[in-house]
């Protein structure tokens, strides 16, 4: 249907929505806020600020909307049961590297890349790394690990694939926003390793995949849990939430325990995610600053990333959100209320 347009009376400033978290989803928000205040008006402020930031600033509310990659943890969600979980999007968490004199697209498995991060593998002519890519020469170069500084949904994807990928990565660093890198140097958020990778040949990171995309860098096929190199794009990170669709907790409900990293399904790109926002049920738990018209403007926003945003996503490579998953965000979307009347 159309959309509202929130433009207002003449002399009625226009209405802003703040949010922050992410910046594993910062391109694409910030495609969105461009899409919609040209269809309605509404100015959307988001800053890429990283998912622990996010989280918390939704927690302390200083924001309309919350963005994250990692899901409230159980303890978050048992102290903030209001907070709703909405899937937006879908993404791949790249491992990125700087060797000009080797392919775009190297293959790499959660074994190697865990002993990379744990700094058991030092140089690229590792036999291990050898072994896995035929006919490649690799440079005697040493690897130079970078990783986030800041509390990251990106870090804590990263890091649940690798402890599932290597027992010993799980007892020494395991998963989390912030975990105790052995090895390496940290940038905040995900252009800072972006940026830390391309100024370092010999360099390895972690990055969303449309930051290597828009950075023009090489980024690794991953082996997959059936055992297939598989590249991050849009098929092979949709094919790995295929999987979890019709599983998912209510958006009301604790969602600690979802993941599809190292998802099964021959086309899945073992490090996918999807990328949420956080909202509260009830809009009227602000001290000041919520209005009935910026809670309907904000569930209006809501309503259009799940279904006409999703395109803009598809661009950026951030994968469409399942159908399965647009229906249940409709139905977490209908709980929000404003003064307990649903907008």
């Amino acid at each position: 249907g159309a959309l509202t347009n929130w433009f207002g009376l003449a002399g009625t400033p226009p209405i802003q929505l703040n949010g922050a978290g992410s910046s594993f989803a910062f391109p694409l928000m910030s495609a969105w806020s461009t899409e919609y205040k040209t269809a309605t008006g509404v100015q959307i402020n988001y800053q890429g600020t990283g998912s622990g930031a996010g989280i918390s600033a939704i927690i302390a509310k200083n924001l309309d909307f919350g963005a994250t990659d990692a899901p409230l943890n159980a303890t978050q969600h048992s102290q903030n049961p209001t907070l709703l979980t909405i899937p937006e999007s879908l993404g791949a968490v790249t491992v990125a590297y700087n060797l000009p004199t080797v392919p775009a697209h190297v293959n790499l498995t959660g074994p190697i890349i865990a002993n990379i991060y744990l700094g058991l593998i030092t140089r690229w002519d590792d036999a291990n790394i050898r072994g896995i890519n035929p006919g490649v020469t690799f440079p005697s170069t040493s690897i130079f690990v970078e990783y986030r500084s800041d509390s990251s949904g990106t870090t804590f994807v990263f890091t649940d694939y690798l402890s599932k990928a290597s027992s010993q990565f799980a007892t020494q660093v395991g998963k989390g926003k912030l975990v105790a890198w052995p090895v390496g140097s940290g940038s905040p958020q995900n252009q800072g390793v972006a940026n830390a990778v391309k100024g370092q040949i010999g360099a390895i990171g972690y990055v969303e995949l449309a930051y290597v995309v828009q950075n023009s860098m090489s980024y690794a096929k991953v082996q997959n849990a059936e055992g297939n190199y598989i590249l991050p794009d849009l098929n092979s990170t949709a094919a790995a939430a295929a999987s979890a669709a019709g599983s998912l907790p209510a958006g009301n409900s604790d969602w600690s325990h979802v993941s599809i990293t190292n998802a099964t399904g021959a086309g899945s790109y073992p490090i996918s995610t999807f990328t949420y926002i956080l909202v509260y049920q009830e809009l009227d738990v602000y001290p000041s600053g919520m209005t009935q018209a910026k809670a309907q403007a904000l569930v209006a926003f809501l309503r259009w990333a799940i279904s006409t945003g999703q395109t803009t996503a598809t661009s950026l490579t951030y994968a469409p959100l399942p159908s399965a998953v647009v229906t249940q965000d409709g139905a977490t979307i209908d709980m929000i209320t404003f003064n307990g009347q649903h907008l």
